[in-house]
């Protein structure tokens, strides 16, 4: 596979560098002739137009073979030419055979064997096998047995008779006839050398002249007679005369084996050949002496062979497109170039492939018309393209500028000074060479498709000759000029191989290529396009140029024209040359004449001398008979024959005449060459004066080198004078560069100006040099051309750094070097900026140290020694470099993490295990595990849960122990947290059972009590109420809640919410505590529904803005039917809750607020008592059972004894119906005062209760109806239905309070109308807010008698509520009370509305029972 070389350098000059192409070609040479080519991008916009007429333009290409322009490939052709004729004149076809179903290569298994001693050798040593191998065949396979009988029966006779062998047998003395009959018993003799018939392989299609194909009819050779027994071979007697005998038996018998030459007509047996035959060929046959002849003739030289057919532009262009769109099967524009480029040195170096195309080179633009622009063209330029006519860069204008030094060449030579045209074709290629004279030439891509390039430098040009000749001395034997006949090429991959640098490039249009003296390059074209290339030589090119001469005269390779002519035509015109062309001319010059002076010297004793004007003949006319070379100064010629000469090195190769009749012609003397000389040196002179201090400052050695000032002096120098941009100039140019650079890096590395590489990151900077390098360093500075001052003190500094790479070699050989002595040596190296070998070693050996420590510290704590330190302590020992102690180090951490993974894998299973484990497996592995010296999550956390295990079963124990009934949290709580220990406890087991059976109770108790759909608890329902009713009442007062507590103030309640509950019956360690607590509950929520029951009756006494009154849920006025609860007392239209007529009567009606729960019969629920006395757990909900029981046979036996004293039978006679109101407001027509309690109060004090029980105890119901009914009988009888007088009170409720307030305290006018004045000012304030900002005349404090008071006063105030709730807020609303005690309460504490706080009167439970006492 075809490997593209390196790319060569691409120049894009700017404007102002293209506007001068010699000034941009000398700028660049430093750089491109390292490459042999360049190529060169014009600006954008310079894009020339084609000024060549196309449909005028015909020519006649070449027609090239690919596979013969490879040098080996040719090679190999050539050998298969000479075995095809040397088998052609033996009568037989050659036919290649395949091996391995490829072609055999005869040359290459020719050479092996040659190489190997020969067939004989390799035979006896059985090293067929070996050449098998070396030929690229897999061993083993018997190739080696194909491959000798292939050699036998081709390539063997072809080396016999090479060698000269065959013609020994011609040599034989002739044997008598007598001794005829002694030939017969070699015939039945084993042969020494195997036969040779004809080749069988296939025939070779590569050359159809060399290699005939099989044609049947072939005659056979000529024989004496035409038929012989095969029987009677002994038939003939010596008496018969034999018309045709062997030339090397001298027998003529066995007749049938006699072949007669067809060239000579000699006659030879086939066994008497040598090698003998076996058959007589089918075709002609040569007999040895005759192949001998035939094949000794001289090769014809290989060359291009010209097409048979005239193209235009436009049909060859036609023809090239059709090819390489037929061959890669795709349009032109779309194959790419790389593929283009492989499958041509693929084709290049096939034998089996025959690929032929054609190029159109060399064309003459003078004859064609060039693709620039010309003046007098036939095209005619625009404005706009006039600057394209003297453009430099035009080719037409290139090699005929003044800094040109062809512009001294007399003569127009085609190709040189002259540009050539080239149009290509896909593959057309131009071989590898060197341009004529070494000069440098210029090639512009007009259009088409890229042309590819391969260049070698100039340097390198007698590598690659040599290479090319070691590949392919056969072609070098024949022509020694190959190189310079344009018909050669060889794989860049090849020569790459061999060492020869080479280079590449794509040339597309409109760019140029520039190739350098003696640069030598070839390639190829990618497909259709024009080009046009010419020479020029510059200053530097001189020197060049005359060794190009002097290579020629080796090679016996005419001149295109005469160096000598062109510097002396340049000497004649000094005056006008510039000072470095006249340097250049002068020391040329001076070679000339000092070789010339010496060759006459020689000669001009021993003939005649004669003037001769060369300089106006021909070139072909002037040329050395020996070598060819071009004659200018002088030549020698011979009156014997005229238009003969020779150059002066080749006087004898003239004729065989004597030296004295020999005739030296001359175009100057000797007197005339020297004043042209001294002409130019004298222009010259400045120049050569400075350019010969230059030479003597750049030679200076040891102690005469001068300081770098002087140096910068010539420079100056140069500068000041304008000299040219040469060769010396730019070595001065570059030695002082380097010296100034030298001097720069020496500096820095003494003054220690480096980077911190190490401490900022690893890596060597740009400016840092090894140690070799360094030492390189001060030897160059040593060899520097100057000296310089820091050369000694970086010598110290070496020294120095040698000191440190002793130590670190010393350091680095320990086994456990300490991390502060690496880290001084380390730090002692920060003083060189040197890029030091040891420097990596010691940091890691650094990190290395560095991690041993961390891993001994680690070990140190193995409280901190967790698994992720561990493993980050063995990744970064993995990336640390290997060392002894690190992998033992590394083997004991892994060894610990894995122990320490696997009791963490075996903490984490045995705590994840279900069923968990017992207590006796987790200790006994936690006990294993503890000895790990590791932090090991896993392992504590499984000591942690047999800790937790061991105090848990302990607890139970204790708790077992002592007898203590559980409460269902403290039972919630075990199990709990049982459950969250991994370990298996067997008394969890039970206490889950006994926690299900609370559970399960739970749900039958809530079964049996809670209401479906209820949002309310077990425990609400069960508990006494902490809030009942509505929240109202006739009148309200605002105040801040924040500012309601103070000193002054009664303790409030504990209980705020159900969770205090049963929080404070969950704390309760007997069922004595819980009691109490529940007990505690029940008088707070009797005081509540009191209040409530009287806040409701009062609300429906008679007033006189009885229709304003709002009632039930819906809060409309009573209309129609109206209930009213038993326990609230308030009312309600019966088509809001329920309709009476549907109502059980053997239940008291309670409103849907009172109605909480569902009323079990007592039975139930003492068995439902039972089974949790039997669970044997306590819990807030069987406490609040256990009491609620007991308070209803408590009420249950009080209501018994009540039923006992009173009336029954006239209770019975009573209707039992619901407390439907026909009326909701009912009046008395007198007034009974009784001095005694009224029976009806004692009776509430039963009633009101017995509402509040939460079960159903037979005959509880009963008694509920008879006590309810007697409580009312009793109420209408004692001050609720007549006045004293007899009758009915009509007054309206406000008068009747107004008269009770008179009655009941008896205070004089005056002050009862102050009080009525100030009752006035108490219902003004009833909706107060923000009392602070209330005027002083109408602030009263509900505490101060109608007193006036401040602020302050109001503030300290605090409800009279005996269960006081304790609002807090912004606005807290408050209500007076409007008997005889004028308190204030909060409205949420009694239960008044604020609604009903603005409308109606409010009497607190205290003024009424006082009324009803002082009634009596």
């Amino acid at each position: 596979m075809f490997k593209p070389p390196p790319e060569c350098p691409v120049f894009e000059p700017s404007w102002e560098e293209f506007r001068d192409p010699y000034a941009f070609i000398n700028k660049i040479r430093p750089i491109a002739e390292k490459t042999g080519i360049c190529k060169v991008r014009p600006p954008p916009d310079w894009q020339p137009p084609f000024a060549c007429d196309v449909d005028k333009l015909h020519f006649v290409p070449r027609i090239q073979r690919l596979n013969e322009l490879e040098a080996q490939t040719r090679v190999k052709l050539n050998f298969l030419d000479q075995i095809a004729k040397f088998w052609d004149l033996q009568g037989c076809t050659l036919k290649i055979p395949h091996v391995e179903r490829k072609i055999l290569d005869l040359y290459q298994l020719n050479k092996l064997v040659a190489d190997e001693g020969g067939f004989d050798i390799v035979c006896q040593d059985r090293r067929w096998t070996k050449i098998a191998v070396q030929m690229g065949f897999s061993p083993g396979k018997a190739v080696g047995s194909h491959l000798r009988g292939h050699y036998e029966r081709i390539l063997y006779p072809y080396n016999l008779f090479q060698s000269g062998a065959n013609l020994l047998c011609v040599q034989k003395p002739a044997q008598p006839a007598e001794d005829v009959d002694g030939i017969e018993p070699k015939l039945q003799e084993p042969i020494q050398r195997p036969p040779a018939p004809a080749p069988d392989a296939s025939p070779g299609a590569r050359r159809a002249k060399r290699m005939k194909m099989e044609v049947g009819g072939h005659r056979r050779p000529t024989t004496k007679t035409s038929s012989f027994a095969a029987d009677s071979q002994n038939s003939f007697t010596a008496r018969s005369v034999d018309l045709v005998v062997c030339l090397v038996c001298g027998s003529g018998g066995d007749e049938d084996r006699l072949l007669l030459c067809d060239g000579c007509d000699d006659s030879y047996h086939t066994y008497c050949l040598i090698p003998p035959l076996h058959d007589v060929p089918k075709g002609d046959w040569r007999c040895p002496k005759c192949l001998a002849q035939e094949c000794s003739k001289p090769h014809e030289a290989f060359g291009f062979e010209q097409a048979h057919r005239d193209y235009s532009l436009r049909a060859f262009g036609q023809m090239a497109d059709a090819f390489k769109s037929d061959y890669f099967n795709m349009p032109v524009h779309m194959v790419p170039m790389e593929l283009v480029e492989k499958e041509f040195w693929r084709l290049v170096g096939a034998i089996e492939e025959d690929v032929t195309v054609e190029y159109g080179a060399d064309i003459a633009s003078k004859e064609f018309g060039s693709g620039f622009p010309i003046p007098n063209g036939k095209l005619k330029v625009s404005p706009a393209d006039e600057k394209y006519l003297q453009c430099g860069w035009n080719l037409n204008n290139l090699a005929m500028m003044n800094p040109s030094v062809l512009t001294h060449v007399t003569a127009d030579i085609c190709g040189m000074t002259l540009p050539w045209l080239y149009v290509g074709m896909c593959f057309s290629s131009f071989c590898w060479h060197i341009e004529d004279h070494w000069s440098y030439s210029i090639n512009y891509l007009h259009w088409g498709e890229p042309k590819t390039w391969y260049g070698a430098p100039g340097f390198a040009a007698e590598q690659l000759e040599k290479v090319m000749k070691k590949l392919a001395p056969e072609l070098f034997e024949s022509q020694p000029d190959l190189l310079h006949q344009l018909v050669t090429i060889m794989n860049p991959n090849t020569l790459m191989a061999h060492g020869v640098p080479i280079y590449r490039t794509n040339q597309c249009a409109g760019e140029f290529v520039i190739t350098f003296p003696r640069a030598y390059h070839s390639g190829f074209n990618q497909g259709f396009n024009f080009a046009e290339a010419v020479n020029f030589c510059t200053v530097d090119w001189m020197p060049l140029g005359r060794q190009c001469v002097d290579h020629y005269r080796l090679l016996h390779r005419y001149n295109v024209f005469s160096h000598d002519e062109m510097v002396c035509n340049m000497a004649t015109k000094a005056a006008t040359l510039n000072v470095v062309l006249a340097s250049a001319v002068h020391k040329d010059m001076a070679l000339m004449i000092k070789e010339e002076q010496e060759l006459r010297d020689k000669v001009k004793k021993m003939v005649k001398s004669l003037e001769a004007k060369y300089d106006h003949l021909q070139d072909d006319e002037r040329q050395c008979a020996k070598c060819r070379t071009t004659c200018y100064l002088s030549a020698i010629t011979c009156p014997c024959s005229p238009g003969v000469l020779v150059c002066l090195y080749h006087i004898n190769n003239l004729c065989s005449c004597p030296v004295s009749s020999y005739v030296l012609n001359y175009r100057y003397t000797m007197d005339d060459l020297f004043p042209m000389m001294n002409a130019v040196k004298q222009r010259a002179e400045l120049y050569d004066e400075w350019a010969c201090r230059v030479t003597e400052t750049l030679e200076a050695r040891l102690e005469k080198k001068k300081g770098l000032p002087v140096f910068r002096s010539l420079l100056a120098e140069s500068e000041s004078q304008l000299f040219p941009d040469n060769d010396l100039l730019r070595r001065l140019r570059l030695v002082t560069q380097d010296a100034e650079k030298c001097a720069s890096v020496a500096q820095q590395l003494l003054n220690g100006k480096k980077q911190t590489r190490y401490r900022c990151g690893s890596g060597k900077s740009r400016s840092q040099l090894t140690v070799e390098e360094l030492s390189s360093f001060v030897r160059q500075l040593y060899n520097l051309c100057c000296s310089l001052p820091q050369a000694p003190q970086l010598k110290e500094l070496l020294n120095r750094i040698e000191d440190f790479q002793q130590h670190s070699e010393k350091v680095l050989g320990e086994e456990s070097p300490s991390v502060a002595e690496i880290q001084s040596l380390l730090d002692v190296s920060f003083d060189f900026d040197v890029d030091l070998p040891e420097l990596p070693q010691l940091r890691e050996r650094l990190e290395q140290a560095r991690w041993l420590e961390a891993v001994q510290e680690a070990g140190s704590k193995p409280a901190t020694l967790t698994l992720e330190a561990m493993r980050r302590l063995i990744d970064q020992g993995v990336g640390l470099a290997p060392h002894p102690s690190v992998e033992k180090a590394m083997a004991r951490l892994q060894e610990q993490l894995t122990l320490s993974e696997h009791w963490e894998d075996k903490a984490s299973s045995l705590l994840k295990a279900r069923p968990p484990h017992s207590m006796e497996t987790l200790s006994a592995a936690a006990e294993k595990a503890s000895v790990i010296p590791a932090y090991l999550p896993n392992c504590l956390l499984l000591q942690d849960t047999i800790r937790k295990a061991q105090e848990w079963l302990q607890e139970a124990e204790e708790l077992q122990v002592s007898g203590c009934v559980m409460t269902a949290d403290g039972l919630s709580d075990m199990v709990l947290r049982g459950q969250a220990i991994q370990v298996q406890l067997e008394p969890l087991e039970r206490l889950e059972s006994l926690m299900a059976d609370v559970q399960k109770w739970k749900e039958s108790a809530a079964a049996t009590f809670l209401l479906k759909d209820s949002t309310l608890t077990l425990l609400e329902v069960l508990c006494p109420r902490l809030e009942v009713g509505a929240a109202g009442s006739p009148k309200r007062k605002a105040k801040k809640g924040k500012e309601s507590l103070k000193n002054n103030r009664k303790k409030p309640g504990r209980f705020s919410s159900v969770g205090d509950v049963e929080k404070a019956l969950s704390d309760t360690k007997d069922s004595t505590s819980a009691m109490a607590t529940l007990e505690e509950l029940r008088v707070r929520e009797m005081e509540t529904f009191f209040n409530l029951r009287a806040a409701n009756e009062s609300k429906l006494l008679p007033t006189a803005d009885c229709m304003d009154l709002k009632v039930c849920f819906c809060q409309k006025a009573p209309m129609g039917a109206m209930l009213q609860c038993e326990l609230c007392r308030d009312a309600f239209h019966s088509v809001c809750v329920r309709d009476p007529a549907g109502s059980c009567d053997a239940q008291p009606w309670l409103c849907p607020r009172c109605q909480r729960a569902e009323k079990p019969l007592l039975g139930k629920v003492l068995v439902l008592l039972a089974s949790l006395q039997g669970v044997g757990v306590r819990l807030p909900e069987g406490d609040a059972l256990n009491y609620l029981v007991e308070r209803t046979l408590s009420w249950q036996q009080r209501a018994q004894q009540t039923l006992q004293t009173c009336h029954l039978p006239e209770l019975e006679e009573r209707p039992e119906t619901p407390p439907t109101l026909t009326h909701w407001v009912s009046g008395c027509d007198n007034t009974h005062h009784n001095t005694q309690v009224p029976p009806f109060l004692y009776l509430r004090q039963l009633v009101e209760p017995a509402a509040c029980c939460r079960c159903s105890v037979h005959g509880v119901c009963a008694d509920y109806i008879k006590l309810s009914s007697l409580s009312d009988f009793h109420r209408d009888r004692f001050g609720f239905q007549e006045g004293s007088d007899g009758t009915r009170d009509t007054l309206t409720a406000s008068e009747r309070k107004a008269k009770r307030r008179l009655g009941r305290d008896g205070l004089p006018d005056a002050e009862r109308r102050g009080k009525d004045k100030k009752h006035s000012h108490k219902r003004q304030k009833v909706n107060k807010k923000e009392p602070q900002r209330r005027p002083a005349s109408t602030s009263s404090s509900p505490r101060s008698d109608f007193s006036q008071s401040d602020d302050s006063d109001e503030e300290m105030a605090a409800c009279p509520a005996e269960s006081c709730l304790l609002p807090e807020g912004d606005e807290v609303d408050w209500v007076q009370c409007d008997g005889r005690c004028n308190q204030w309460f909060h409205q949420v504490c009694v239960g008044v509305t604020p609604e009903m706080a603005e409308k109606e009167d409010y009497v607190c439970v205290g003024c009424a029972l006082s009324d009803r006492q002082m009634r009596k």
